[in-house]
């Protein structure tokens, strides 16, 4: 009899165990799922009143991947969903592939940062307010060249739709520098020096990968497949829109007047300075590898100590720009601090386009996001407050107060 009871005790001992484990696993589960709710319910509301269509995110915690989803529609119309899979171009973020390319070449040994980019061209490239200065790959990188986009030139005649074809790079490039060409201007350069002053350059960005191309006999899409996309399995990832698989190409969109609209898909002239089509899923291996000093897990795709160059600040007290502070703006290869200087990576912005990749400093906290939707210029913050929450959203999750 007592050692029935016994035997009963253990059962009913067992038997409350068992329920409070269930009860703290069920309490676990609803604290795990309430957090993502809670995320998800703010990035939607926010981008519904905003009135952006699609999101695609992802957050990288100690380089790592750590969470991706995606929000709205990248077809509206036909109720596609945005998932993390969701190809679309990348607007600037694109300089980083670029600046990759350029280490890539210097590994190679096939260009130096610090040359005169006329020891690599067919034609000169001359400041002609400054005939006798040298402009280089490293000036190029960092924006200092001299040379300028010229506006409204430069949006209303390097982006091309409907199938049309854009002027080959090189010939672009020749007509817009050299004197006599059909897009040369005086304004196609700034009255200051190479080197001592920043001054945002996307045409400067063509002519790098321009000079990448000549060097390593290779168009950028096919040097970029070799030494970035093949490594990393980036399998979606492409330079032209006949690269990737239109099927899983966002739609973009534009907001005027309180109205949404389509655009038609487009392509650049200068497609070095954004070119680049992917998604935040196949991004986010490209951004680990830079964040991790050129590897992805056990593969190596640049030298640590050339990846390290990569995403250096190049300013410093000693060698600044004329009108940089570099604590509150700095300067990689094609890389830069944002933020008031407490963020480092890229953003991109172009027709139905805006893109973040974005890490704390000290590279603990990284967030990928795509917006398929343009904005007016007024409502840029939104974009800011979005990208915000999945910083903070990233910061909970590292410090583990959330588990994803």
């Amino acid at each position: 009899m007592k050692k029935l009871k016994a035997e009963f005790s253990l059962i009913l001992s067992l038997t409350i165990l068992l329920c409070l484990q269930n009860l703290s696993a069920q309490s676990i589960i609803n604290t795990q799922k309430q957090p993502t709710r809670s995320i998800d319910s703010l990035i939607e509301k926010k981008m519904n009143d905003a009135g952006i269509i699609g999101i695609g995110a992802a957050i990288i915690i100690d380089k790592k991947l750590a969470w991706t989803n995606g929000y709205g529609y990248a077809d509206e119309e036909n109720k596609i969903p945005f998932k993390p899979t969701t190809i679309m171009n990348i607007a600037s973020i694109s300089k980083t592939f670029t600046g990759f390319c350029i280490m890539k070449a210097v590994e190679e040994g096939k260009v130096d940062l610090d040359e005169d980019i006329n020891h690599y061209l067919p034609f000169k490239v001359i400041n002609p307010n400054f005939p006798n200065e040298k402009i280089t790959l490293r000036h190029l990188a960092t924006h200092t060249s001299s040379l300028a986009d010229r506006y409204p030139f430069y949006t209303d005649s390097t982006y091309v739709s409907n199938g049309q074809k854009p002027e080959p790079l090189g010939d672009f490039l020749k007509n817009y520098f050299v004197k006599g060409g059909k897009h040369y201007d005086r304004d196609n350069f700034i009255n200051s020096k190479p080197g001592t002053n920043r001054d945002y350059s996307n045409i400067g960005a063509g002519l790098a990968g321009y000079i990448i191309e000549l060097r390593t006999g290779q168009k950028l899409s096919e040097y970029s497949k070799k030494y970035i996309f093949k490594p990393l399995k980036m399998k979606n990832s492409g330079w032209n829109l006949s690269e990737i698989n239109s099927n899983n190409h966002s739609k973009l969109y534009q907001k005027e007047n309180n109205k949404i609209k389509s655009i038609p898909l487009y392509e650049g002239t200068t497609y070095p300075d954004g070119g680049v089509r992917t998604s935040v899923d196949e991004l986010s291996r490209f951004f680990i590898t830079l964040l991790n000093d050129g590897k992805y897990n056990n593969t190596r795709l640049l030298k640590k100590e050339l990846a390290e160059e990569m995403i250096r600040f190049q300013f410093t007290q000693s060698n600044t720009p004329d009108n940089v502070k570099p604590d509150k703006l700095n300067s990689g290869i094609f890389w830069a601090t944002k933020m008031g200087g407490t963020r480092i990576g890229h953003n991109g912005s172009d027709p139905g386009v805006r893109t973040f990749m974005l890490s704390d400093v000290k590279k603990d906290v990284a967030v990928i996001v795509f917006f398929n939707t343009s904005l007016r210029e007024a409502d840029e913050d939104k974009f800011f407050y979005i990208y915000e929450d999945l910083y903070k959203y990233g910061i909970k999750l590292r410090s583990g107060l959330l588990q994803n």
